[in-house]
């Protein structure tokens, strides 16, 4: 994994973030299954790097709650119960509806997010709008990988329009650990197609058109899905 300069400091930075992303990654891709323990030498060994970028990189999940830090024995990947995803989506919910009253205001995002014909607004929503057409194939295809991926991506360019850098990383953090409580389960089902939500496009043509109500409305629905269906799998 090679650095991006010569500088020693930003070389250890990148391979932290490199090493962070890969072992998300991994957790994500259902390859590290939860309560899954491994250490800082076995992991420094697998990516051929020395174990200082390796730890920083684990504590920084930790901290992000996809890790356990297990005292003298390494880490450990957390297990995530139906009440976590439960709690998760109600938290990502009470962030995206405060973009929607952002919106709403008219405060919030770029200067011109309630112009329709603002070309950077066009321009930027176009952008998500490709995101979610992606996220969109995925999962009609049940392509999990990808449409995590994409999913993900989707949501923290949409949230970054809003223009709070603080609730573009929040909202990404707990899309990534709802997407980890929810792998667990959905790594499960041998055929996703037709199971997983598909209504990232209407969003934003939601969006698009400033109708907040239906954008909400879409919202409820996925997570009325989501619940549903990790509920079910989770319990069957």
């Amino acid at each position: 994994m090679p650095g991006t300069g010569g500088n020693g400091a930003v070389t250890r930075s990148t391979l932290r973030q490199q090493i962070a992303d890969a072992l998300r990654d991994e957790v994500l891709a259902g390859r590290l299954q939860p309560g899954q323990e491994f250490t800082v030498k076995e992991i420094a060994e697998q990516y051929g790097v020395s174990a200082t970028p390796v730890r920083e990189a684990l504590v920084d999940l930790s901290a992000q709650g996809l890790l356990e830090a297990l005292q003298h024995r390494g880490f450990r990947v957390r297990e995530y119960s139906f009440a976590d995803f439960r709690g998760l989506v109600e938290a990502r919910s009470l962030v995206i509806d405060g973009m929607f009253h952002a919106l709403d205001r008219g405060r919030g995002g770029p200067p011109h997010f309630q112009d329709p014909d603002d070309p950077y607004t066009a321009a930027a929503l176009a952008g998500v709008r490709r995101r979610g057409e992606e996220a969109q194939r995925a999962a009609c295809a049940g392509d999990l990988t990808v449409l995590i991926g994409y999913d993900l991506r989707f949501w923290r360019e949409l949230s970054s329009l809003f223009g709070n850098p603080y609730l573009v990383d929040f909202l990404h953090r707990l899309r990534v650990q709802s997407w980890v409580c929810g792998v667990q389960h959905l790594r499960r089902v041998t055929d996703l197609r037709g199971h997983l939500w598909a209504g990232h496009t209407e969003l934003i043509d939601a969006l698009s058109r400033r109708d907040t109500d239906a954008a909400r409305s879409i919202v409820a629905a996925h997570n009325a899905h989501a619940l549903a269906l990790i509920e079910r799998l989770a319990t069957g």
